[in-house]
């Protein structure tokens, strides 16, 4: 039976970030389960645009890649997005992928989670919070604080950040700051918190899969609008991180672990009740 994964994220069109992040979890991905062939999708159809037009790079976007595999004769495929949050663009990938379960395209197509979902209370799920945490670790300042930029949405997913600074309180975690770019916490709720908590000197890391637009221009530039600048006028130094979480190994661990539990049949009923609990 011809089975394949298909990776599915935002997309970037920073040839340097997606090397270094996206193309090493694909990597990873062909050398970790090499029984699947490894297909790529992006969601965001803008950066599927600007790539195809000034640099003549075709990518699919999830519908156009499950099509390619229908086309092809594969029979099992697993979506695997590398997204942080179920947001919107989870929603999306959930949708095509229900879509093709509907028309019994495949024989078989599952859907694997983004890095944070569960954020569990019960030993039978995983917590996936405290997982994220500690795969990225290694990029938490031990000798001063942190501010961490994510994405943000008006999704209600976008309460996974919030919850992400509850996790890391409890992990005794207090110097990190969560914000996000289109969502709340915003960077002035940031400066409160900075400023409540008398802090002069932050490092700041995205808190996404890339380094691309947000990290480079929206959060370490030097125009007036950055993070770092805003910061600077608040009266707080700021030390840029521009590497993107794709780029840690314990943090594409994550992505590998969420494939094996498709393919182990776990924790793939998403929305469905089972004893009791909605996944």
């Amino acid at each position: 039976m011809k089975k394949a994964i298909l990776v599915v994220s935002f997309g970037t069109t920073h040839k340097d970030t997606l090397k270094l992040t996206i193309e090493k979890i694909e990597d990873r991905i062909k050398r970790t389960f090499p029984e699947y062939e490894m297909r790529r999708a992006f969601t965001a159809h803008m950066i599927i645009k600007i790539l195809k037009d000034r640099d003549g790079i075709v990518t699919d976007t999830p519908e156009e890649a499950l099509e390619k595999l229908k086309l092809e004769g594969f029979e099992e495929v697993i979506v695997q997005p590398l997204h942080i949050i179920p947001g919107a663009e989870f929603d999306y990938i959930k949708l095509v992928v229900d879509e093709y379960k509907r028309k019994g395209v495949f024989k078989k197509i599952s859907l694997g989670r983004p890095a944070l979902y569960f954020q569990a209370v019960e030993e039978e799920l995983p917590d996936d919070y405290k997982i994220f945490v500690e795969a990225i670790d290694e990029v938490i300042p031990k000798d001063k604080a942190a501010v961490f930029m994510g994405h943000g949405s008006s999704h209600p997913a976008n309460a996974c950040y919030g919850c992400l600074q509850s996790v890391l309180s409890d992990l005794d975690k207090e110097k990190i700051y969560i914000g996000t770019v289109e969502g709340y916490p915003t960077i002035e709720t940031i400066i409160r918190r900075l400023k409540k908590d008398n802090v002069k000197e932050v490092v700041l890391v995205p808190l996404m899969l890339v380094a691309g637009d947000h990290a480079k221009n929206d959060m370490a530039s030097d125009e007036e609008d950055s993070w770092k600048s805003i910061l600077e006028v608040e009266g707080i130094n700021s030390e840029v991180y521009l590497h993107g979480l794709g780029e840690i190994e314990k943090f594409q661990d994550i992505y590998l672990k969420h494939i094996k539990d498709v393919i182990e049949g776990k924790y793939i009923n998403f929305g469905e009740t089972r004893k009791g609990r909605r996944y």
